[in-house]
């Protein structure tokens, strides 16, 4: 600034961007640059203030027509075009006319480029990204729409990091745009109806409606001119539009994009201004930048195509809609429902699941709209219309039933004319027009319209489609009505109607019918009992569903019916086949019995057999029909028991005088031989017998025969005992009188063994043995029958040699002689082969000849592994049971036989060569290039003799490989293998497999390749860092490698290569770069990388070496903060104690004036005086750096009316008796300035009271009632703890609650003598037996106050029992208790007496006492301390007394059921009396929640949303994963059960418990045990139970007082944590982690507080600093291990920041906001609770109780008249109601 002529001038230059024009001819023919400005002189001299437009330099303006010269050199660089200058006298002169200032706003680009993520995530956008594809694909149906031929969209999705950077491309081969035409495009929100041209010619902006198409479908939706720019910017950061118009040879592009636009910004150039790129077909030369390498082959692609836009980023029913030209086509579908299902589609979004037996069907569309919404053919997915008037659900019913209404959907079709938002996701007012009055509605058949009422046409639609879809069940054979007991609900146990049978899908299924059911557990089979149907029905129906009731099949296994839905029957299975099943079940019943011999010599029927002929032993087995064996009943129930059978057999002797048993036995199973029955060796006497073998079931201790109506089975042997063979005789009379020469007789009688006459035996020649000496023939031949003798020898038919082909079987004839050469049996005759030569082999086969001695031998398949030649195979024969027999050995020669044995694969490159050029082994490892194929492979089968086994079609199927899924049989039949891809990664070894399988032939063989690197392609840069600070220099590390094409790592670069190596980036430090060969990896590490000051923003870091290159993106960020601003805050203002409403905008700054984005950086604010309190403001620092910043003067005004806290004062000696008046609570509500607030509402104030221990909150848990204190309220009846708390309702928002306090509710004064529970009558007999003469058995009596609360724990005394007549009047014939007294009594100690039999409590034998009168026992307690004036009172026991046995059980019995009848209408009463209480409470509790409704206001949403930003700010975390939280008595790992506040203090502590972050705490030795074993060992655990508990004082503190006076606030590390969970169990964990550690500011004062402790003589334990120092219990401080490192190098092993407090304290508020709400809903629910029970008190079920209880009165007087002792009516019952305890308590106070 300069001064002329005494004027001072001001320039103030407005700094808006906008674009700069320079021309390079200035004034006075100068060639310097140029800008124009407008000045307004404004001295007080000028009254004009005209502004006159100038040309400035970058030294000054000078004006011609005003005399003035401005200096600019300071203000050259701030002045733009067209800025405005004001010439001033001075800063603060006031402008003497008004002038005008020449601005600029444009469009920031975020309106561009933010566009598509407001609107795809403000629509509702779970599913955004589909929607914006979609937009893209609407350009390119709309480009497409005039084709004549195929229209192709072609989208592909790049994500090769080879080819550069992700990209999406969409393809078409539409019209194309003309370079004016892609200009529009560009510009956003220019729709097709305002540009200036377009591909349609017309009075409208260029544009001209399509004609109208079959359901507007018409192609027409790309329309707003935002979509694309919203959608390309929404899934990237840049767009490239390539598009060539048809017939022209030029190709126009235009570039998009985010960076261009910043780069723009950054140089202040126009933002909204670029260049359309026309150049000629497939010329891509223009690409350079490696990151869209990707672009070279779409370019490449365009030869030979007419390109538009690549882009990267049903039976009809119709109605017209006719609304200002709006045309809507339509169609209706119809879902019917097939027998057991309804098959409407379901909902994708529906997590309920369908319930098969739900009585009533649900709906199928349920509570889904009818139609979906399509615009020009665009499915609008956010708009869907419910129903229209003529489709809706019927209000009454009609002819077609209501569940069709929720069987039909329907689609819209829309034109243009109805409007839709810019994102295509819905519609602006559809379903308004749609329902509009003057909407007309027709219906096209054949595609022509009928003009029909569409209420009438819709409803005959729906009725046919009805009647022709719709498949249901018809049921028939109404029976009756009934109400079914097995319904667990109530309302649904009536009405359901019977029938006989139905109609089911072309079936029919009427009662008795066999039916099987599905889907049920478990599946079984019965006859159908009826069907059933809910409702109340007549004749014949149709209905979607019901049930049936089936009697379970077979009856004898299961006795039960089950009743199940119509839809589990089976409708698939056949009568045969479900009798088949039964009958498979009742096979498994006792069927038979199978009776055998063991021992041989089977007795058959009618069998005759010798006296003493043994009968068994008997093997008995019982058989099912299947023919198996069991020995238990079948259950029909699994993991049930089975009944066990037995066996009863019985012999029976028909003798002359009757039947006689001669023998009996029952036998039980056993595992090992069934039922079994030894040898009967009785069977002497003559005659019949019968053997009788019954089946027996144990059944209620009988054994019965009889089993589900049918005998079980039963055996009948009849046979006959004769005599037995002569085993001697007597010689009967010989005549004496002999005459020689004459024949004589010796009579012989025959006796069997038992002495019964026995007949001789057959061919019986009596021998008469004579001594003739002298004849020639002196013996006899004896004729016998020989048989076989013992095995003497072992003979084989086959003879050597014997040939055998290889992996088949051999099989021998063999034979057992005796030493004649005959065939011999012989018991276990058992013949076995063993083969010796079988390398691996030790099979043997075996023959059983016991019965025929000969036998067929068939050996096992005889196999050799790689058999080159003929074989020797030696077999061995013998017979293990007759080591006398020797044994026969044959010889077997194995020849390999003619099946493959062998493969073998090899490469052959000439397929005419003879020669192989490699042939692979098995498992061979082939190193081969990366990516390359290797080809040219054959295979060859080999048999067992090595010889090439020819191929086949046929065997060329039976091969295998593992590298394709596909291959040629030709090439197979051929031996051509596949070629095979080598993997493209190094370190991916690949195994490859050829096999040939066939019947019993398995061959293989097998190869590994292991890729090695191809030539060098590219070079490759990983760094571990990206992002660097201004002035320092990059952590990370940069390596640089040069790799294939396929990124594998090569070993190309050596150590000579670091000289070579070039690096430029922009504003790059080059001096700090450092270059190093890393030898173990062939690969260059670049260091020290660092940037000059500048503007923070992306570096591209560019490496070049020979021809290879490679750059890297580092973003540079803003110094380290030295700066602190007040960019925006209040000044200097008066507040009130509530707080600041306007915040606090800071900005942080480097020391080059960048602003810093650094989150590290807190700040606080420090205030003058205590009274002004600052929350959530740690201390404002960096690095332990104080940053400085501005200051704000504040003025503090309490508020005298704003209520703070309550204070309660109450008599804190209180005794408070049950039933009594509480004692007087005195509240005061104090202000912000300390004072108590007077003029307070008392409605206002509400007091709490609930059962039980306080919350542990400052609010009572729910369901606790509200009310207003009173002097006067009444004592819970109940003893026990109550809690007291009281709130005020500070607004309809907030309420201000007091402390809890607990009182304790004791019981009254005793009053009483009563039992626990009322005894029964007891009834008593004058005779000798003890039980009929005693009263009471045990019972237990307590001194009691007037609620039936125990009271009297400290008296002490006794209970006198003495017996009164109960009619009150003198009787000297009153009954005595044993001993004849009058009088009994039992202790009484701490209020209770325990009266037990043992006491003589009965009467004594002969006892006087009038027959069938009725007598009282009398307790009467005796305590010191009352009396006459204070009396307790006594317990009443009425008892019966009788003299007649028979009498007393009659009146027994009487006084039994009068007992009942009177527990009974006690009961009703009570039921009765809960009801009218239920009512008085309920009543009460609406009129209490309609006072709480008014509490409610609506700021739940916006607390909520407060909570969850607060929530959602960055704080500090671990990062450490737990996957051990949550199991089983485990805690978690260390670093996740504390958090931290302080980020100092966190780091600090941190790193002091570092290697100890990672443990796992558990609760038992036992869990830690577990993750020990399951990690191997690998994984820190540290048990709970293992821990000492210990808590002690700081060292400075001894005795309550401090030992020396410590500075830096030290306090227990171990106090500062914070545990969101499991407090109890963290204090312990980290009471023995941190022990004694103790915390301190700074290093200083942790030096001062160590030698104050020491001095002190106590052991001083670790001290931490919030610097990060650390001091050893030992005193060693300093160097890095006692030095904690920042925050960041810890890595996430850290403890984590707990929420804001302001977080706690909103969920607080919201906590209270949903109780108010709550207590809204309860009041709609109380009242509807009170209508119902209202509703059921008038209901007949309750007013037949009501008569029931009546009657049962009635009974119970005349009982009690019966038994002459009618009771007095109004008896007390021993309960005290609230309104005589409302008098009693007048009475007292």
């Amino acid at each position: 600034m300069a001064e002329s002529e005494g004027v001072t001038t001001s320039a103030v230059a407005n700094s808006n961007r906008t674009h700069i024009s320079q021309s390079k001819n200035g004034v006075n023919g100068s060639d310097k640059p140029h800008k124009s400005v407008v000045i307004f002189d404004c001295r007080p001299e000028r009254h004009d203030a005209l502004g006159h437009k100038y040309a400035f330099y970058t030294r000054g303006i000078r004006g011609e027509r005003l005399r003035y010269v401005v200096d600019m050199s300071s203000l050259s660089e701030n002045l733009q075009q067209g800025n405005t200058l004001h010439l001033l006298q001075t800063e603060d002169q006031i402008l003497p006319v008004a002038t005008k200032e020449h601005i600029v706003f444009l469009p920031h680009y975020d309106t561009l480029v933010q566009s598509g993520m407001y609107e795809y995530y403000a629509s509702e956008g779970q599913n955004s990204l589909p929607y914006a594809f979609a937009e893209l694909i609407d350009n390119a149906l709309s480009a497409t729409s005039h084709n004549t031929g195929v229209r192709t969209i072609d989208i592909r999705l790049l994500f090769d990091e080879s080819l550069g950077k992700h990209a999406v491309v969409i393809m078409d081969n539409g019209c194309g745009m003309t370079s004016k035409q892609l200009n529009n495009w560009a510009v956003y929100r220019l729709s097709k109806f305002s540009r200036e041209s377009g591909m349609f010619s017309s009075d409208h902006a260029g544009y001209v409606r399509p004609d109208p198409v079959a359901r507007s479908l018409n192609s027409d939706i790309s329309y707003f001119g935002v979509g694309g720019k919203q959608a390309v910017f929404y899934i990237g950061q840049s767009t490239r539009m390539i598009t060539k118009p048809a017939g022209s040879p030029d190709v126009h592009e235009l570039i998009i994009s985010k960076e261009e636009f910043e780069r723009k910004e950054r140089n202040k150039e126009d933002i909204y201004s670029g260049f359309i790129r026309n150049r000629k077909m497939a010329d891509s030369s223009h690409v350079r930048d490696d990151e869209e390498r990707f672009l070279h082959g779409l370019i490449a692609e365009e030869v030979g195509k007419d390109i538009c836009s690549p882009t990267a980023c049903e039976k009809s029913w119709s109605n017209d809609c006719t609304y200002v030209d709006g045309i809507v086509e339509g169609i209706l579908r119809y879902h019917p429902f097939l027998y057991d299902r309804e098959t409407y589609p379901e909902d994708p979004y529906s997590c309920k699941e369908k319930d098969d037996d739900s009585i009533v069907l649900n709906q199928a569309r349920g509570k889904r709209p009818i139609f979906e919404c399509f615009w020009n053919g665009r499915l609008i997915p956010y708009t869907t219309v419910s129903e229209f008037d003529w489709c809706a659900w019927p209000k009454k019913t009609g002819t077609v039933p209501a569940e069709c209404y929720s069987r039909f959907s329907g689609v819209l079709f829309t034109n243009d004319r109805f409007q839709v938002s810019t994102n295509k996701l819905t519609f602006m007012d559809l379903e308004l027009q749609l329902k509009n009055k003057e909407t007309l509605f027709t219906r096209i058949v054949n595609g022509q319209e009928q003009r029909v009422k569409i209420h009438k046409e819709f409803h005959q639609w729906l009725k046919t489609c009805h009647e022709k879809w719709d498949k249901q069940v018809k049921f028939r054979g109404f029976k009756r009505t009934i109400t079914r007991t097995d319904v667990t609900t109530k309302k649904m146990q009536s009405p359901w109607a019977t029938f006989s049978s139905i109609e089911w899908d072309g079936r029919a299924y009427k009662a008795g019918q066999y039916v099987k059911s599905q889907k049920t557990q478990p599946i079984f089979f019965g006859s159908v009992i009826q069907f059933l149907l809910y409702g109340d029905h007549e004749g014949d129906v149709y209905a979607t569903g019901g049930q049936v009731q089936v009697a379970m099949e077979p009856k004898a296994l299961y006795d039960d019916i089950k009743t199940i839905p119509i839809s589990k029957i089976d409708r698939v299975i056949t009568n045969a086949a479900i009798k088949k099943s039964i009958d498979d079940e009742l096979a498994k019943l006792p069927d038979k019995l199978k009776v055998t011999w063991p021992e041989g010599n089977p007795w058959t029927q009618n069998d005759v057999r010798p006296a003493g002929t043994p009968l068994g032993p008997l093997h008995v087995e019982i058989l099912n029909k299947k023919g198996e064996s069991i020995s238990r009943i079948p259950s029909a129930m699994q993991n049930t028991t089975r009944k066990a059978l037995s066996i009863e057999l019985k012999v029976v002797w028909h003798s002359p005088n009757g039947d006689v048993e001669t023998n009996s036995h029952i036998a039980a199973h056993s595992a090992k031989w069934a039922f079994w029955f030894r040898t009967m060796e009785n069977l002497n006497k003559l005659g019949k017998y019968t053997l009788h073998l019954n089946t027996i079931l144990n059944v209620n201790e009988s054994n019965a025969t009889v089993w589900a109506g049918n005998r079980l089975p039963n055996h009948t042997l009849d046979f006959s005992i004769t005599e037995g063979s002569a085993e001697r005789f007597v010689v009967g009379t010989v005549n004496t009188l002999l005459h020689v020469g004459v024949p004589f007789h010796i009579p012989l009688e025959l006796l069997d063994e038992y002495g019964h006459p026995a007949r001789p035996p057959p061919n019986l020649k009596p021998l008469l043995e004579l001594v003739l000496p002298g004849l020639k023939q002196d013996s006899q031949t004896l004729k016998i029958s020989l048989l076989p003798g013992n095995p003497d020898s072992l003979k084989v038919k086959q003879e050597d040699p014997i040939t055998v082909e290889n992996g088949t079987s051999v099989s021998f004839d063999v034979e057992v002689h005796d030493v004649a050469g005959n065939v011999t049996a012989h018991p276990k005759l058992i013949i076995s082969c063993q083969l010796q030569g079988i390398p691996g082999s030790t099979s043997m086969v075996a023959v059983d000849c016991s019965n025929t001695g000969a036998g067929t031998l068939v050996l096992k398949p005889i196999t050799f592994k790689n058999i080159a030649g003929d074989q020797t195979v030696k077999a061995t024969f013998d017979i293990p049971s007759q080591k006398s027999v020797a044994p026969v050995q044959r010889d077997l020669r194995v020849v390999p036989s003619t099946r493959v044995s062998r493969l073998e694969v090899y490469s052959q490159e000439d397929e005419d060569s003879l020669v192989d050029s490699m042939v692979l082994r098995d498992k061979e490892k082939i190193d081969w290039t990366a990516g390359d194929l290797l080809e040219n492979l054959h295979y060859r089968l080999y048999d067992e003799r090595g010889r090439v086994v020819p191929l086949s079609e046929e065997m060329a199927r039976r091969i295998k490989v593992n590298w394709a899924a596909d291959v040629s049989v030709e090439e197979l039949a051929q031996g051509k293998l596949p070629n095979v891809p080598v993997p493209t990664l190094v370190k991916e070894e690949h195994f490859y497999q050829v096999s040939y399988m066939e019947e019993l032939v398995s061959v293989d063989t097998s190869f590994t390749i292991v890729p090695r690197p191809d030539e060098p392609k590219h070079m490759k840069a990983t760094l571990s860092e990206s992002t660097v600070r201004m002035g320092e220099v990059l952590s990370g590390k940069i390596f640089l490698q040069l790799t294939d094409q396929y990124g594998n790592k090569t070993q190309m670069l050596t150590a000579t290569c670091v000289d070579s190596l070039a690096v430029d980036a922009e504003g790059l430090d080059k001096a700090s770069l450092v270059f190093t060969w890393q030898e173990s990896t062939h690969s260059m590490l670049v260091t020290g990388v660092r940037f000059n000051p500048g503007f923070p923003g992306i570096r591209e870091l560019n490496f070049t070496w020979r021809d290879f290159a490679e750059h890297v993106t580092i973003k540079l960020t803003a110094g380290v903060p030295a700066q602190l601003k007040l960019v925006d805050g209040p000044q200097e203002v008066g507040i009130k104690l509530r707080g600041i409403q306007t915040p606090f905008l800071l900005q942080l700054f480097d020391e080059w004036g960048n602003p810093s984005p650094d989150q590290r950086v807190v700040v606080t604010l420090k205030t003058s005086t205590p009274a002004l309190k600052v929350s959530h403001f740690p201390l404002r620092s960096f690095n332990k750096k104080p940053i400085h910043g501005p200051a704000v003067k504040l003025t503090i005004i309490p508020d005298p009316n704003k209520p703070v806290k309550l204070v309660v004062e109450y008599n804190t000696n209180s005794v408070f008796p049950a039933g009594g008046t509480l004692t007087v609570f005195s509240v005061s509500v104090v202000s912000e300035e300390g004072s108590t607030i007077k003029n307070l509402n008392p409605a206002n104030m509400s007091m709490l009271l609930w059962k039980g221990e306080p919350s542990g909150t400052s609010r009572p848990p729910s369901g606790v009632s509200y009310g207003t204190p009173r002097v006067d309220k009444v004592i819970p009846d109940h003893v026990g703890k109550y809690t007291i708390q009281f709130v005020l309702c500070v607004d309809k928002t907030k309420g201000l609650w007091s402390h809890q306090y607990v009182i304790n509710v004791v019981p009254n004064d005793p009053v009483k003598l009563a039992p626990d529970l009322q005894p029964p009558t007891p009834v008593v007999v004058n005779n000798n037996v003890l039980d009929s003469r005693t009263l009471v058995e045990d019972m237990s009596l307590k001194l009691m106050d007037m609620y039936n609360n125990s009271a009297g724990l400290e008296l002490s005394g006794k209970v006198v029992v003495t017996i009164k007549s109960s009619k009150g009047s003198s009787d000297k014939n009153l009954p005595l208790f044993e001993g004849k007294v009058k009088s009994l009594q039992f202790s009484l100690a701490n209020g209770e007496a325990q009266i037990t039999v043992s006491g003589n409590l009965f009467i004594m034998e002969n006892s006087p006492g009038q027959d069938g009168n009725e007598y009282v026992l009398l307790f009467r307690p005796s305590v010191p301390g009352y009396g006459p004036k204070n009396p307790l009172a006594a317990f009443e026991l009425p008892f019966r007394f009788y003299n007649d046995v028979e009498n007393r059980k009659q009146m027994s019995e009487l006084t039994k059921k009068k007992d009942q009848l009177k527990q009974t209408v006690d009961i009703y009463r009570s039921l009765f009396d809960t009801n009218r209480q239920l009512i008085t409470e309920l009543s009460s509790r609406c009129s209490i929640s309609n006072v709480l409704q008014n509490w409610l206001f609506g700021f739940i949403s916006q607390k909520t949303a407060d909570a969850e930003k607060m929530k959602l700010q960055t704080r500090r975390v671990c990062a450490m994963p737990d996957p051990f939280r949550g199991n089983l008595d485990v805690l978690g790992k260390i670093g996740h059960l504390a958090l931290v506040e302080d980020d100092d203090v966190a780091t600090v502590i941190s790193w002091h418990l570092l290697g100890d972050i990672d443990c796992v705490v558990t609760m038992t030795t036992a869990a830690a045990r577990k993750i020990y074993d399951d990690t191997q060992g690998k994984q820190q655990v540290m048990p709970l139970d293992t821990f000492l508990v210990w808590d002690l004082p700081l060292p400075h503190i001894r005795n309550g007082q401090d030992s020396f006076r410590p500075i830096g606030n030290p306090v227990f590390a171990r106090d500062l944590l914070i545990f969101p969970e499991n407090a109890e169990n963290c204090h312990i964990v980290f009471g023995n982690l941190l022990g004694d550690t103790i915390l301190t500011d700074d290093l200083d004062s942790a030096n001062h507080y160590r030698k104050g402790v020491v001095q002190s003589k106590v052991p001083c334990p670790t001290l931490l600093t919030r610097q990060g120092d650390r001091i050893r219990s030992n005193g060693k401080f300093g160097g890095l291990q006692n030095k904690a490192p920042p925050i960041e190098r810890l890595r996430g092993q850290v403890f984590g920041a707990p929420l804001p407090k302001d977080y706690h304290t909103f969920m607080g508020q919201i906590d209270l906001l949903q109780q108010y709400r709550l207590a809204m809903e309860k009041s709609r629910q109380v009242q509807e609770d009170f209508d119902s029970h209202m509703q059921y008190l008038k209901s007949p079920e309750m007013v037949q109780k009501e008569e029931e209880m009546d009657e049962q009165e009635k009974q119970l007087k005349d009982i009690e008249t019966k038994l002459g002792t009618l009771d007095k009516a109004g008896e007390s019952s021993g309960m005290v109601t609230k309104r005589t305890r409302r008098k009693l308590l007048k009475q007292d106070y």
